[in-house]
């Protein structure tokens, strides 16, 4: 298993994960659910007008982080936006009734990956393994 298989197989455990960035130089985390792995990359995707697209747009490096039991999730990087519709196609497969929400509201969907990225898997103790992607 390639190391973001690795990330992407936690986040798929954990189900609901928390996405950090900053709005100036307050921290802010909320949760999100989608991610969606293509062509070796994790994505992610959130509307364009939620204040946490403007945030990692703002300053990009952000960190998700995701619990499973006793063991936790860190992934952290810089956040690069993509605008690429065959990906977005994938998405609608994936999230067909979010989509249609998007559609039905006029919104756009922002995706995003996470560029020199490093992730650790974490006990409440110690580090059980940890890798850049």
């Amino acid at each position: 298993m390639s190391n973001v298989e690795k990330v992407n197989a936690f986040l798929d455990k954990a189900q609901v994960f928390y996405f950090l960035t900053t709005d100036g130089d307050q921290p802010k985390g909320r949760p999100f659910g989608f991610h969606m792995l293509s062509d070796g990359r994790l994505y992610f995707g959130c509307g364009t007008f939620k204040n946490v697209f403007r945030q990692l747009s703002e300053n990009p490096k952000v960190e998700v982080l995701a619990l499973d039991g006793d063991t936790f999730l860190r992934y952290d990087g810089t956040a690069r936006i993509v605008k690429d519709d065959a990906l977005l196609q994938k998405v609608r497969g994936a999230m067909p009734q979010i989509m249609d929400l998007y559609d039905k509201n006029g919104w756009e969907m922002g995706l995003f990956y996470l560029e020199n990225a490093h992730a650790e898997i974490r006990g409440l103790f110690d580090v059980k393994e940890q890798f850049d992607l």
